[in-house]
């Protein structure tokens, strides 16, 4: 499947007190037919100032996930994109927002 095949869109964020890495959850629509939910937003360790998806589980078992690179890197980009212009107008319309923990100096 090409990435340019898969439309994501209505990116929803919902930021939680930082913890052990995890800065938000977020949920989206894929080709305007699947919502996807409950998806946590974490810094990256590996990736100086990135961050990671962790798709919801139950029971161990997996609900969703990418099935390739391509697709897992698009929804990433836009959902990673969303939360940052998220802090932004936080940063913005509160001018103290305290960013600390998701950055990776």
């Amino acid at each position: 499947m090409c990435q340019d095949a898969i439309e994501i869109s209505k990116v929803e964020i919902a930021p939680v007190p930082p913890q052990s890495g995890l800065v938000a959850f977020a949920s989206f629509l894929i080709d305007n037919h699947f919502f996807v939910g409950s998806v946590a937003i974490y810094t990256s360790p590996s990736t100086p100032g990135g961050f990671r998806l962790v798709y919801p589980t139950k029971m161990g078992v997996s609900c969703f996930h990418p099935l390739n690179r391509e697709v897992g890197d698009k929804i990433q980009g836009k959902v990673v994109a969303r939360y940052q212009e998220l802090l932004a107008e936080l940063t913005k319309s509160e001018g103290k927002l305290d960013d600390r923990p998701c950055r990776r100096d």
